[in-house]
């Protein structure tokens, strides 16, 4: 099945009961049951929901895993992964990652002794830099927020095999659309699905794919014992976004490759990061894991100042967080999404202060351009 056959007709793609090509929202909390213990495949909504489930049936079908699981945002999703480890665990993360992903590591998860080591995972030979006895799990983000470096997955999944060690991968700017982790060695493959794969602004969830039946049920116990689960109309707007995500991502990124043409020439931009640029250090791996190379852009103009005057002149980019809907966001990632990160350390990663990002939407690219011109111009 080729990938927009399998986003409509993945999973369950209708309701055996009754027919409907649009599976129903179980909108319960419980269930009857035919004697103790004796029910009908589902007993309680935390631990199990038919509208649920056939989101999470459908995203283990498009990532080609053992397992999904629905989780209420992406950061309960992240954080219940995390909960697979034990005190005393070291988890060696990518450098670039999303701000909330440095929060909760460092501000959060460290309470419980999960440590964390952050490192350019773009160069693989820095993951086995940091290998220590301890250490449990590799987490890769890529292409990453913000600055959309890319880590070889496969060359990752090997160091980490080696030593005994779990892959992690966040997928949320590719999409099972564009990459598919699991393919290249990936264990665990997370997504906010607020993003890309619900696509339209209306819903904040994650999901979580495993590849083996042992990570299966350790990650259904964590999520049933601390209970962070997807309602179930949150999961059917996520179904029914998922429907459309791969003539979505194709829009997304024609218009991206037409905006690119236009800010690369433009005096105003200093430097563009795309992977799909040739220049971008790690364009090939880029191509070799992936379809596509997705709808996001970030640019610095050189300071917070012509970052300003940037924002407030765009019309059709809203300024707001969040990514991968059907309209053009633009943001500052010092001073929004990345915030929680220190300013030394955004500093070192190159996170500026006149770094903006674009999350490139299905406006006519025209009508885009016209508008980051006119912005860019004054």
């Amino acid at each position: 099945m080729r990938k927009k056959t399998q986003l409509i007709h993945g999973g369950i793609s209708n309701d055996p009961q009754t027919g409907a090509v649009s599976f129903p929202i179980y909108q319960v909390s419980t269930y009857k049951q035919d004697g103790v213990g004796n029910f009908k495949g589902y007993e309680y909504s935390r631990t199990g929901n038919p509208t649920r489930n056939a989101l999470e049936e459908l995203i283990k079908d498009l990532e080609g895993g053992k397992a999904g699981f629905a989780f209420g945002s992406g950061m309960a999703a992240i954080t219940a992964v995390m909960m697979l480890f034990n005190s005393g665990d070291h988890i060696i993360m990518t450098d670039d990652v999303y701000g909330g992903t440095y929060r909760v590591m460092s501000k959060v998860l460290n309470r419980v002794g999960i440590s964390s080591t952050f490192v350019d995972t773009s160069d693989p030979a820095n993951i086995e830099k940091e290998i220590r006895s301890n250490t449990k799990a590799v987490y890769i983000e890529t292409p990453t927020n913000p600055l959309l470096k890319v880590t070889d997955v496969e060359a990752a999944a090997k160091i980490a095999k080696a030593h005994n060690l779990l892959t992690i991968v966040d997928n949320t700017f590719s999409t099972p659309y564009w990459q598919n982790p699991i393919d290249n060695g990936a264990d665990i493959v997370l997504h906010s699905a607020t993003k890309y794969l619900g696509g339209h602004s209306d819903v904040v969830a994650g999901l979580v794919v495993v590849n083996s039946e042992q990570l299966a049920q350790d990650l259904h116990f964590v999520q049933n014992s601390t209970g962070g689960v997807l309602g179930p109309q949150d999961s059917w707007l996520l179904i029914r976004g998922i429907k459309t995500l791969g003539v979505r991502m194709e829009e997304h990124e024609a218009n991206t490759a037409q905006i690119i043409e236009f800010l690369k020439d433009h005096p105003a931009v200093e430097k563009i990061y795309y992977p799909g640029l040739p220049t971008h250090p790690n364009h090939e791996i880029a191509k070799k894991q992936g379809r596509g190379f997705g709808g996001m852009i970030s640019f610095d103009v050189g300071s917070q100042d012509n970052a300003d005057k940037l924002l407030s002149k765009t019309k059709y980019f809203t300024l707001a967080e969040s990514l991968g809907a059907v309209e053009s966001l633009i943001s500052v990632p010092a001073r929004m999404t990345h915030a929680s990160i220190p300013a030394e350390r955004r500093a070192e990663l190159g996170i500026t202060d006149g770094l903006v990002r674009i999350s490139v939407g299905l406006e006519d690219v025209e009508d885009l351009i016209e508008d980051l011109k006119q912005a860019l111009e004054k």
